[in-house]
């Protein structure tokens, strides 16, 4: 293999060029974006079909407050985590693979973002119809804290830990 790529366009650790390094990120992000894609789609359709059932019309107004805000918050995650698709279609071939990369990438954490809040408040609702009791508040807190610690904490400390940049 012959070095075509400069100094500044190689990465420590690994011996590829740029546009290398945007490829290889490129289909790591879409890999991580297929698992998040599945998950929020199927929260999202079967939120979507809540409002249909007969129980939807005995609900308390302040649940189909949430239902709205829950579908809402549904909808904005797919929108995200779809995002990157469309942005790649829509600059491929234009020689920006490393900022559609840096884009997506953003795109793909506000998806995620957003899938914590739609997971939160579809939880917050299931709990308080299925239980109406006090501690709902607590026990949303409790998952939603788990949440961040296994999508945020962990992957934040890893970083700091083991890598210097």
């Amino acid at each position: 293999m012959t070095d075509t790529g400069t100094d500044a366009e190689r990465r420590t650790g690994r011996n590829e060029t740029q546009e290398e390094r945007a490829d290889r990120m490129w289909v790591e992000l879409l890999q991580e974006i297929r698992v998040a894609q599945t998950g929020v789609q199927i929260l999202f359709g079967f939120l979507l079909t809540v409002v249909f059932t007969p129980r939807y019309a005995e609900l308390q107004d302040v649940d189909k407050v949430i239902y709205i805000v829950t579908v809402v918050l549904g909808a904005c995650a797919t929108g995200a985590l779809i995002g990157p698709v469309s942005l790649h279609r829509l600059v491929s071939g234009r020689r920006v693979k490393p900022q559609t990369v840096q884009v997506a990438s953003r795109m793909t954490l506000v998806g995620l973002i957003l899938l914590l809040a739609t997971m939160t408040s579809s939880l917050l609702l299931i709990l308080r119809v299925a239980t109406h009791d006090a501690f709902v508040p607590w026990l949303v807190a409790g998952v939603v804290s788990w949440y961040g610690l296994c999508w945020f904490v962990v992957p934040l400390w890893t970083r700091r830990r083991y890598t210097t940049n």
